[in-house]
């Protein structure tokens, strides 16, 4: 998988340029064919980390012919992401403190701004000597055991906090505490504004809370919601005095728990109401001849495919392994990537 996901991205590379290689990488449809071309099962949520794993070790050596930089990945692994960008910045520019910004903030925003039910656990950020970025991360939900992948490409992007997905992909959808909905921006308004009240009106609020009947829709107890550490973090938020949804985001200590009660007292007081929309848009299933599991979008997975064959014709890699690649794409002719088709769902 390596080798030919090397040879294939090289070629791109010298063609199409390593900012197009970012647009085609958060592409839910591109990305699966991708990984299908390179051996992996549709199916498994572990295409995700293979996948950026063989590019990641795949490419290592050729960031200055390429002009590509692929960052994180699994786990523990994900937690050293700044440093590699910064290791990466320290041959090419003065600071890259700003795309260490945009990692620790897309992880952020997937685990407490969108609160979907999938923890996540991978998280690869990749970028180009312009400075150009794209994050591919994934999350894991405990009880039903499915994955789900979330594609952000800093090209077109108008705010971290507003609608900034590229693509998000699921095969199920639930409600969810959607704080990066658009219409929730008067709930992130809220919640900044009772970030800057004092301590004691912040506590003074929560305490407030374990004395309502709360809103089911929410999945919270009121003792989640005011203990000695949320109490630390009120003054550690008086500390830094965030004055945007953003820098909000980013203080440290803020989780899950804390901005449910932070958009909850944001309802009372304000009466703003967060949507609870799930923004998952995209399944990666294949689909069949007859429509089961779902329709098919025939001409984007044969799109995606015949730019796959074109590069394995032109890529270097031996005989051997170019008859197995195009083997693989053989067996999925009959089998094509699809899109979620029920009633509501947002097609591309």
């Amino acid at each position: 998988m390596r080798k030919l996901a090397r040879a294939i991205i090289l070629i791109m590379a010298e063609e199409e340029g390593p900012e197009e290689i970012l647009r085609r990488l958060s592409d839910p449809f591109w990305f699966q064919a991708f990984g299908c071309v390179l051996g992996f099962d549709w199916h498994s949520s572990g295409l995700t980390t293979t996948v950026c794993g063989a590019l990641k070790a795949g490419l290592k050596g050729t960031e200055r012919d390429t002009g590509l930089y692929i960052c994180g990945g699994k786990g523990a692994v994900s937690r050293k992401t700044p440093d590699e960008i910064r290791l990466h910045c320290s041959k090419l520019r003065p600071d890259g403190e700003e795309l260490v910004y945009a990692s620790r903030l897309s992880a952020k925003v997937d685990n407490t701004a969108l609160q979907d039910g999938y923890q996540i656990y991978h998280h690869s950020f990749l970028f180009t000597d312009s400075g150009s970025w794209s994050v591919i991360q994934q999350g894991m939900n405990e009880e039903t055991g499915y994955a789900r992948r979330y594609h952000w490409l800093e090209e077109g992007m108008e705010s971290f906090v507003s609608e900034p997905h590229r693509a998000i992909c699921c095969d199920r959808r639930g409600e969810t505490l959607n704080l990066t909905a658009r219409e929730s921006t008067a709930s992130r308004d809220g919640i900044v504004n009772i970030m800057r009240l004092t301590p004691i009106e912040t506590i003074k609020e929560l305490k407030e809370i374990t004395r309502l009947d709360l809103p089911p829709r929410h999945h919270i107890l009121p003792r989640d919601l005011i203990s000695n550490r949320m109490i630390k973090l009120v003054r550690k938020i008086e500390e830094e005095r965030p004055d945007s949804f953003e820098s909000a985001l980013l203080v440290r200590g803020l989780g899950p728990k804390s901005m449910r009660a932070l958009n909850l007292l944001s309802e009372l007081i304000y009466g703003t109401r967060a949507a609870t929309r799930d923004p998952a848009r995209y399944s990666f299933a294949h689909g069949g001849k007859d429509g089961i599991p779902y329709p098919v979008d025939r001409e984007v997975y044969d799109r995606s495919i015949t730019l796959l064959e074109e590069m394995l014709n032109k890529s270097k890699v031996d005989y051997y392994e170019k008859r197995r690649a195009f083997a693989r794409l053989s067996s999925h002719e009959d089998t094509y990537l699809n899109h979620e088709g029920h009633e509501g769902w947002e097609e591309k």
